[in-house]
Parts: structure tokens; C-alpha cells; sequence
């Protein structure tokens, strides 16, 4: 029972404990458990709610974004309130809402080399809610690495994928696809668009197979890689086999994405016309005085602080259009995403010229 203002109230979870593979033993296993979700855009999102109405007891939220107009058509998590806030924030909002028993812990970061292990410090498994490859494989290598399972997902049009690794048991990412696609080699949200109905089909699976772990049942996941074209009603899963001897990655242990030099701090991003710019590797881990910055801006545009962000534009930088002006979204952790732009090389140069090295 639940006691709220002195008064019983039904169990929550009452009808998920009566499941034979959960029980009161699994409900309590999942309220001790802690998952990492990388990413609460559309996946993320709807695992999230899922995880947290299923009792999951904490939940590391991470995103390095804002919420938009065009998330609202699939990223369940979000309405027209939360528009221009971190996602992160927004989303540990919504599910302490849905929760308040427990523990989210929103980071506005960037998941990258220099804070992949910190961040993942003390979950029990990963969750990929991301959208681009980059970071997959940074989460693969860290997954194989510590050895705690990584839950796979991806989507776009109308085309979904998901597989489930645990280290030592099943194939990893780099077993099945050993690197990732070359760059504008492979469709994204903004060129194939993305089908709402599709980003749940796959969110369940992954939320199933988190669960699954979560309760001490690995040997019921799915070690099959799922995939599936809702609009033609064409499903397959396919048997991957055993863990690839020659991997790269959980045979030789060859880390390139977590230790070495194949990750990357510059990233276009999905749809937005836009470059991100995150601190180097070596870079300390601190925060920046956002209202200060603001201050010291003003001569060069319009710019406030608000939603633990700091955001406007540069009257004198045009966008690579010219049409408008360069924008600037500024997180406490240093990082930045410069809109306007798609050339790194002038967004990192923005960056040095108004926000510093």
C-alpha cells in the first residue's frame, strides 16, 4: 500500500507484480535498480515514462539538447510548456510527476569520452536513446568495457531496429556493423522524416528488455536483432550467433571509441541546421557562470539566461545563408550549439571568438 496524507492507497504496481516473471521479488529489484538512458528525444522519452511507471527506482537522464516544436509529434515526454528548456530538465520534470517516489538525476550534457564512465556510474545497464552513430559505439565500447548490458534502438522513417548486447553472452554492436556508416551515407530524422507509432514499437521492446534484466531474467531476452518497416508491414528477426572472434571490440578489447581517437567533440546535429561544440577531453570539468557571460555578450546581440541555459543571437554574424543571425545556446558545462551553421570549422571559430577555449 501507498500512504498519502495519512490515507492508504492502492498499490501502484499491484497489477505488474501478479506477472509470474516479476512478483514482489521483481518489483523489488527493480526499485533498487538504476538505469542509464543516453539520449530522451523520442526513444528515450518513452522508455523513460515506461521505466519509471514500471518502478524502476532511478533513472539517469542525459541529453545535450532543448526541447522544439518538431520533438512534440513523437517525443511523448514533452508539450508546448516545456519548448526551449533541456530536454534533460524537462523530462526528470514529467516523470517526478508521474513518481515522486523515484530518484531522477538530470544531466545537460553531452555523453562523450571525457564523462561516459562518470556518468555511468552505478547504473546497472544502458539505454540507447540517441541519434546519431558516434555515440552508439562510444556507449558500446563503455558497455563492454565495465560490463553492464546495452540496450540497442534506432529508428528513422518509418524503419525500426533494436537488439539487446550483454558482454560475454551476446554478439556487440561492433560484432554485427564493425564501424560505423560514413558520414551522409546513411538517411537521418530531418532527410527521411520519422513515424511516431514506429518510435514506441522499438521503445517497448527496449523497455521489455531493460526489465527483463533489471528483475535478474536476463536468459529471457531476445538475443535476436529486430527490425521491422512499420508502413509495409515487414518484420524479421534475425539470429546474430555467438560473439564474433575477430571483434574489435569485446575480443581484442580495443576501445576506440572510449579511450581512443575515433570519437569526435564537434557533431552536426540531427535536422537543426546546426553544430554542437563540447569541451575538449582534457578539458576539467566545471561550470560556466551563465549570467556573467549574458553580461559580457550584450554588446554583440540579445542574449538571456533561462531554464539553466543561456541563449540568443549575434547581431553581426550572419548564418551561412545570410538570411538571419548566427544563434548561440549556451550550456553550463561549456558546451554550445552554434544555429545557422554547418561548417565546424566556423562554429568552433564563433565559439573561441565569444564563449573562450
Amino acid at each position: 500500500m501507498i500512504v498519502t496524507d495519512g490515507t492508504p492507497q492502492p498499490d501502484r504496481h499491484h497489477r505488474q507484480r501478479l506477472l509470474p516473471g516479476i512478483g514482489d521479488a521483481g518489483q523489488r529489484r527493480l526499485r533498487e535498480a538504476h538505469a542509464l538512458i543516453v539520449g530522451v528525444g523520442a526513444l528515450g522519452s518513452a522508455v523513460a515514462e515506461s521505466l519509471c511507471r514500471a518502478g524502476v527506482g532511478t533513472l539517469t537522464l542525459v541529453d545535450r539538447d532543448i526541447v522544439e516544436p518538431t520533438n512534440l509529434q513523437r517525443q511523448s515526454l514533452y508539450a508546448e510548456a516545456d519548448l526551449g528548456a533541456a530536454k534533460a530538465h524537462a523530462a526528470a520534470k514529467r516523470l517526478r510527476a508521474i513518481d515522486a517516489s523515484a530518484q531522477i538525476n538530470p544531466v545537460a550534457e553531452d555523453f562523450a569520452q571525457r564523462n561516459a564512465r562518470r556518468l555511468a556510474g552505478g547504473a546497472d545497464l544502458i539505454i540507447d536513446g540517441t541519434d546519431n552513430f558516434e555515440t552508439r559505439y562510444l556507449i558500446n565500447d563503455l558497455t563492454v568495457a565495465t560490463d553492464r548490458p546495452y540496450i540497442y534502438g534506432g529508428v528513422v522513417a518509418t524503419q525500426a531496429m533494436q537488439m539487446t548486447i550483454i558482454p560475454g553472452r551476446t554478439p556487440c554492436l561492433r560484432c554485427v556493423f564493425e564501424d560505423p556508416p560514413p558520414p551522409g551515407s546513411t538517411p537521418t530524422c530531418d532527410s527521411a522524416g520519422v513515424l511516431g507509432p514506429a518510435v514506441q514499437t522499438v521503445a517497448a521492446l527496449q523497455a521489455i528488455a531493460a526489465m527483463k534484466i533489471l528483475v535478474g531474467a536476463p536468459e529471457t531476452v531476445d538475443r535476436r536483432l529486430f527490425t521491422a518497416d512499420l508502413w509495409t508491414n515487414r518484420f524479421e528477426r534475425i539470429d546474430l550467433g555467438d560473439p564474433k572472434p575477430g571483434c574489435p571490440c569485446c575480443a581484442r578489447r580495443e576501445f576506440d571509441f572510449l579511450e581512443g581517437e575515433a570519437g569526435a567533440e564537434i557533431r552536426s546535429l540531427c535536422g537543426r541546421n546546426s553544430v554542437q561544440i563540447a569541451p575538449g577531453d582534457d578539458a576539467p570539468i566545471s561550470r560556466v557562470d551563465l549570467d556573467d557571460l549574458a553580461r559580457r555578450l550584450t554588446p554583440f546581440g540579445a542574449f538571456e539566461v533561462r531554464d539553466r541555459l543561456l541563449r540568443g543571437s549575434f547581431a553581426d554574424e550572419r548564418t551561412d545563408q545570410g538570411d538571419s543571425a548566427i544563434g548561440l545556446t549556451l550550456f553550463p558545462d561549456g558546451r554550445a550549439i552554434i544555429t545557422g551553421t554547418t561548417r565546424s570549422d566556423r562554429a568552433r571559430s564563433i565559439y573561441a571568438k565569444y564563449v573562450g577555449a
